[in-house]
């Protein structure tokens, strides 16, 4: 998989990339006025900044209908981020103990942040702590020290990449 360099994205051309997602799978299609409408601004902001995401290969217009789609790596983006915001979100919610707002708010300042390399290792982390069966105590339980609690079922996952492929977004998390 082709990866950007986790600089390239601002925090504004990830919500471009989400809500051209997010009105592809909700509505079909994504066109300038409804991605202007659903990010209030204007249209000319919006032609611009589709602009730069076209010239880094993340965006491509259909020339017959004018919809928006997201390229390949557009969508590998797409996924990356909200997997990266996934795991931040839960992170920062299960396991720092801070409140769902909270952990909303500064999982979307920092998705577009992380690495993949980081993303990758992250996950495994987490994973680790939410799922390990090693180290039981005799009646089969983790020591208590031990006990990391997630809601997010990361146990049903073998790896990084397939959480990132099948990563459409959580329920408790806004494409804005």
């Amino acid at each position: 998989m082709k990866e950007t360099n986790e600089n390239d994205l601002s925090h504004s051309m990830v919500h471009y990339l989400l809500t051209i997602h997010k009105l592809k799978e909700n509505r079909g299609f994504a066109r300038v006025t409804d991605i202007a409408r659903d990010l209030d601004l204007t249209k000319g902001s919006v032609s611009t900044m589709l602009n730069n995401l076209k010239k880094k290969g993340l965006i491509q217009e259909e020339d017959e209908c004018k919809f928006v789609v997201l390229t390949q790596l557009g969508h590998e983006e797409v996924h990356r981020i909200l997997s990266s915001r996934t795991l931040l979100f839960y992170f920062l919610k299960d396991f720092v103990g801070v409140d769902a707002i909270t952990a909303e708010h500064d999982s979307c300042q920092m998705e577009h942040l992380m690495s993949p390399k980081t993303s990758e290792k992250f996950f495994n982390f987490m994973k680790t702590l939410a799922c390990t069966c090693e180290d039981l105590d005799k009646k089969g339980q983790l020591p208590e020290s031990f006990q990391f609690k997630t809601t997010l079922d990361l146990c049903s996952y073998s790896t990084s990449d397939e959480f990132i492929h099948h990563q459409k977004g959580d329920k408790h998390l806004q494409s804005k």
